[in-house]
């Protein structure tokens, strides 16, 4: 086990009497705290400085002088009601209700991943709150937010966070946050984290100019300069802000973005030490850890992380609703169906085989051998949706059928499915990409959003529209084909629950096969653990096809169209399943 005392943030002293405030500055001479108007020089340790605030309070205000000129927030402050650019303040306590609260076994999760900005009209955490009810009866078990470290501006996805403890204040107040996860927990829904290790956003981020060690050119990410988790206090600042996340707001588990991208060639490696401190501070606790890593790398999962993000199913079921072919979709184009089989039994649909988006290069490795639960899977997310130039869901770019019959497999599935926010009615809004810098900036981030995506009439990220064209519209709930879409989702889950949940923990790559019939057709199997056996006809195409069973063996527990396909003719875009 690994211990991390706490070394970022303002710590209030053991007496009650007052803060002790801590800054990593290694390339500062001199460094004052300016607390609520009164300047405290801090002592220097190596390349630490600190000072006790017998005065500060909760609700404090307060920021770091370097060498007597810049000032900057604290970079590990819990909240900055007035931006970025503001002084940092002290939260108060909160009064967590004494509930038996310890989160859900990992196997019951179907997750509904939401942006706090968007979900609601208002955009605030209280709003969010107010929708609980509408996703318990959705029949969602976890809520996985989007990035709520702080970020500049009024509106956001959230990855350009620059203050990873401090939520970001357009959404409410610390406490409206905790006040959230109270809520959703009383309700019986976990509720997860998405975070951000890999790189800071652009603007609002200080480090370079008194602990540029936080940064290394060894390597790059896409989104800005690399973090050097080798430094092993930048090593010890985001462990900690995952406990951080785990223990002072009870989160019931996080979302690591891209971790592809964090490269460590240390033995044990960060994010090895990061599960084994958050397992720590979880203590009895269901607290999941999952990846989103674009390698399909096992190494993660074998050392005991709970699942990642599996995008093979998505971009085979997109190919197969769409007929899209271009960028990532090419590697699945010449077998979507059959690419699809193999990641819903076994995993990874690439397990080593070459990548031509990749330049042939070889991506995954087997997966066969883990749990079916260490894979989430999705027809839709935020960034399958919002990386496109217009940001359209798949309820836009797919025929209905098409979308009812895929979305039967992939909840139905052993696997964890994820829903994005609105999927379940067909939500007319699109998600698109928005932030809200200012100036050169801005410019830069419109002018590189469009040569990504090869189109010069995308709505502009930085306009408030953009943002507005994304905000849920939850009445339109009510119009028949919305209405419907809904039913179809929730009944969906309501088998999910009842007739897969308690039959599928433990069942892995091993103990599941899938067959071919023609193009697009698939017949799956999983043993599970009881003895039974799960199955799945699917014929995913717009045409019917030969070669079913007339019925499948066991109880039916559903199926798109009639339970029986006369002569074996499934008819198009059908799905069915049974348990025996």
């Amino acid at each position: 086990m690994i211990a991390h005392a706490p070394r970022f943030g303002p710590m209030r002293l053991d007496d009650g009497g007052g803060y002790r405030f801590r800054l990593y500055a290694p390339s500062a001479a001199r460094v004052d705290v300016l607390s609520d108007g009164r300047v405290l020089p801090m002592a220097r340790a190596g390349v630490w400085f600190a000072v006790d605030d017998r005065q500060a309070l909760a609700r404090t205000r307060y920021a770091f002088r370097i060498d007597g000129e810049r000032v900057v927030p604290d970079p590990a402050s819990r909240f900055q009601p007035e931006g970025v650019h503001a002084p940092s303040a002290i939260v108060p306590d909160f009064a967590w209700p004494d509930d038996a609260w310890t989160g859900r076994p990992w196997h019951e999760h179907a997750i509904y991943e939401l942006h706090v900005g968007t979900f609601t009209f208002a955009g605030t955490y209280a709003a969010a709150a107010e929708r609980l009810d509408d996703l318990v009866a959705l029949g969602v078990t976890a809520l996985e937010l989007m990035p709520v470290a702080a970020f500049p501006g009024t509106r956001g996805w959230g990855y350009d966070g620059v203050f990873p403890f401090a939520p970001f204040a357009g959404y409410g107040k610390p406490s409206d946050l905790k006040r959230f996860i109270v809520a959703a927990h009383a309700r019986g829904l976990a509720v997860l984290l998405d975070v951000v290790y890999n790189h800071f956003g652009p603007e609002g981020n200080y480090l370079h100019a008194y602990a540029p060690t936080f940064f290394t050119d060894r390597h790059h990410t896409p989104w800005g300069a690399a973090i050097d988790v080798t430094v092993p206090d930048v090593r010890a600042f985001f462990i900690e802000n995952a406990c951080y996340w785990i223990a002072e707001y009870r989160f019931d588990g996080l979302r690591l973005d891209a971790t592809h991208a964090i490269v460590d060639p240390e033995t044990p490696a960060f994010l090895h030490d990061l599960r084994v401190a958050v397992t720590a501070a979880a203590g009895e606790r269901h607290v999941a850890l999952v990846l989103e890593n674009d390698a399909n790398d096992v190494a993660l999962l074998d050392d005991g992380y709970t699942a990642q993000w599996n995008d093979d199913v998505h971009h085979c079921a997109h190919v197969l609703a769409t007929g899209e072919s271009g960028g990532y979709y090419r590697d699945y184009v010449a077998d979507p169906a059959g690419l699809l089989g193999r990641a819903l039994t076994t995993g990874y649909a690439y397990q080593g085989e070459a990548s031509p988006h990749r330049d042939d290069r070889a991506r995954g490795a087997p997966s066969a051998h883990l749990p079916l639960t260490a894979f989430v899977n999705f027809l839709q997310n935020h960034d399958q949706i919002g990386n496109r130039a217009f940001g359209e869901r798949l309820s836009r770019l797919a025929p209905a059928d098409a979308v009812r019959a895929l979305s039967a497999l992939v909840l139905l599935a052993p696997s964890p499915p994820l829903l994005f926010m609105g999927e379940e009615w067909g939500a007319s809004t699109s998600f698109l990409y928005f932030c809200d810098f200012e100036g050169d900036l801005a410019q830069a981030v419109t002018a590189g959003r469009r040569r990504e995506v090869a189109s010069a009439d995308i709505p502009d990220p930085a306009a408030h529209t953009t943002f507005e064209a994304s905000v849920l519209r939850w009445e339109e709930r009510y119009e028949p084909e919305h209405a419907a879409m809904l039913a179809w989702y929730a009944r969906l889950l309501d088998v999910r629950a009842l007739g897969i949940v308690p039959f599928v923990a433990g069942v892995r790559g091993t103990d599941a096969s899938f067959a071919r019939v023609g193009a697009r057709g698939l017949q799956l199997r999983w043993q599970l653990p009881g003895g039974e056996v799960l199955r799945a006809d699917a014929q995913l195409a717009g045409v019917a096809h030969d070669g079913f069973a007339e019925r499948l063996d066991g109880r039916l527990l559903f199926a798109t169209h009639e339970e029986r396909y006369p002569g074996g003719r499934a008819p198009a875009w059908s799905v069915r399943w049974s348990r025996t």
